[in-house]
């Protein structure tokens, strides 16, 4: 990474296992950067998901070049393999810490999807991680907030506003429906990137 954008003042991360990364990622992270102007927004790739330890995840670097070839139209977007370089499980509190270390004064936004924030209490560190940054939880149309504040609830100590809520409509979509397509040899087009469907075809991935 250059030393340029080490001095930016609003940066987004965009966590997930992204197995494959679709639509609904790629519109989160560019409505983020829109509504909270975000001056670049990192897609990491998770290497190993703590969360998912008996689940049956894609090669890292396969993801990683997916999320590579989705990616690469967006000047505002970038990929970075921290998780997967990194060795043992991909904590968040270590990669938001890494990341604060790579650009020194930044303010953070961790975008993740909502379900995935209803989790946090399970996350290692989670109050340090929620004084690191702010969380931006994508959210389906529809979706029931109230769920959300009251698990939340408990951390009375970090102000709301800290995790704050985006609808996406485009999260309909989803990563485990693509792979079951792929599976079922039903069409996966306008779900995803084209680059990201022809790599998925060309490496017969999720068969």
């Amino acid at each position: 990474m250059s030393k340029k954008v080490n001095r930016l003042s609003r940066l987004g991360i965009m966590g997930g296992t992204f197995d494959p990364v679709h639509f609904g990622h790629l519109v989160a992270a560019e409505g983020a950067r829109d509504v909270l102007g975000l001056e670049q927004v990192i897609f990491i790739p998770a290497g190993r998901p703590p969360h998912k330890p008996d689940c049956e995840i894609t090669d890292p670097w396969d993801r990683y070049m997916m999320t590579s070839l989705a990616v690469a139209s967006n000047e505002f977007f970038q990929v970075s393999s921290l998780e997967i370089d990194r060795s043992g499980p991909s904590y968040t509190i270590d990669t938001v810490q890494a990341i604060k270390g790579l650009y020194p004064g930044a303010q953070i936004y961790f975008i993740t999807g909502a379900d995935a924030v209803l989790e946090i209490l399970t996350w290692k560190n989670v109050e340090r991680l929620l004084s690191l940054c702010c969380f931006v939880a994508a959210t389906r149309p529809g979706y029931q907030l109230d769920e959300l504040w009251e698990k939340l609830g408990v951390l009375i100590q970090f102000p709301k506003q800290d995790i704050l809520s985006m609808e996406v409509p485009a999260l309909q979509i989803s990563s485990t429906d693509i792979r079951r397509r792929v599976r079922e040899g039903r069409t996966i087009k306008y779900l995803l990137p084209e680059p990201v469907e022809e790599y998925i075809v060309k490496h017969k991935l999720y068969r």
